[in-house]
């Protein structure tokens, strides 16, 4: 029996640990390496990425070892998703970055990677280093032929939980049928299926295999949900986890934003129910003379912070006082994650206006 869960996704069986992970939104997001050799037309890898040698945790760019604690630690992370491009095309990096994670944050720091390369040899290094999970995605040319890999001896060979991660691709039916059926038969633990996305790297599919946009309002494929649940009834004695794409947003993304931001945010910050953080600010050539104004207004100290060009303050305080103030004041939606991408900008004042 398929249960529902939230935004349209399903399971039967079991939840993978790195998913419950996910689902909580305290799992950190560790981009080792945009380097892979599959070529999967479908991949939705971000073209910032996308066969390039760079890391990112979460949506930063990190270089440095202790980049990645920091993000871990602003978000306190239960868990981390070592992900790519194929984080197996640099072995040595994805096995520091396992036992950096596990040396800072303990054996509980729940970490789990995805990969195309089925390599027992690989999979022992990463199992030693401390991986508590590993999934892999075998590019659509297996999914029938998945007895020519060594996936079972993996599977046998392994303490650490083994499962596939694949999208449901629409017209895919019969291959999808036969990888559900080989990871029953080799003792999987669990498979996901996420509904395939178009994205800036894969939006071509739409034109070369007629793909279509689900709705207006959505990136996922039309009938990629319809492949999915035809093969998760026909396969009920797997532990199969549908992801939709409403469900990555609307609640792993979600939770995952609330959670940094109620851990980075100041007492003169807002987190609002999405997880983005509102921000006063109030822009100046003459910081100290605003600092000075602030506080003949009656605003605590605690509640506004000078900054380069701008001094930001209590929002709610700001929106009060705006239009005595004989500077350029804003509210800032913004997330609050590394890049601080900016959502909304909301002027107070007539000094504000237009510019």
């Amino acid at each position: 029996m398929l249960r529902k869960m939230e935004c349209g996704s399903l399971c039967t069986g079991r939840i993978a640990k790195g998913c419950e992970h996910c689902i909580n939104g305290s799992k950190m997001v560790l981009f080792v390496t945009g380097v892979c050799d599959c070529g999967c037309y479908y991949c939705p890898v971000s073209l910032e990425k996308k066969g390039l040698d760079v890391m990112y945790a979460n949506e930063g760019r990190v270089r440095t070892d202790e980049e990645i604690l920091a993000e871990a630690e602003a978000m306190d992370a239960t868990g981390t998703g070592i992900t790519g491009g194929d984080p197996l095309q640099d072995i040595d990096r994805t096995l520091h970055m396992v036992r950096l994670l596990k040396d800072r944050f303990g054996k509980g720091h729940h970490i789990h990677l995805y990969t195309a390369t089925i390599d027992p040899e690989k999979v022992a290094l990463l199992e030693e280093a401390g991986l508590d999970e590993i999934r892999f995605h075998p590019p659509l040319g297996m999914w029938t032929r998945m007895d020519e890999t060594r996936l079972r001896d993996i599977v046998s060979g392994t303490s650490m939980d083994v499962g596939l991660e694949v999208p449901a691709i629409p017209g895919t039916g019969k291959e999808l049928d036969a990888l559900l059926r080989y990871a029953r038969e080799v003792g999987v633990d669990f498979v996901n299926i996420n509904e395939l996305e178009f994205s800036e790297s894969n939006w071509n599919m739409m034109e070369s295999h007629g793909f279509q946009v689900r709705d207006e309002l959505s990136s996922a494929v039309l009938d990629s949900r319809e492949t999915a649940v035809a093969a998760m009834k026909a396969n009920k004695k797997l532990s199969i986890h549908f992801c939709s794409s409403t469900f990555k947003d609307g609640v792993q993304l979600r939770r995952r934003l609330i959670r940094r931001a109620e851990h980075t945010c100041t007492a003169y910050q807002v987190v609002t129910e999405d997880g983005t953080v509102v921000r006063g600010f109030l822009y100046t050539d003459d910081v100290p003379g605003a600092e000075a104004a602030l506080k003949e207004a009656g605003v605590p100290e605690d509640m506004f912070a000078p900054m380069d060009g701008k001094v930001e303050v209590a929002p709610w305080i700001l929106e009060d006082i705006a239009e005595s103030l004989p500077y350029r004041c804003y509210l800032s939606e913004q997330y609050p994650t590394a890049d601080g991408l900016e959502v909304e900008r909301t002027p107070l004042n007539r000094n504000s206006q237009g510019l």
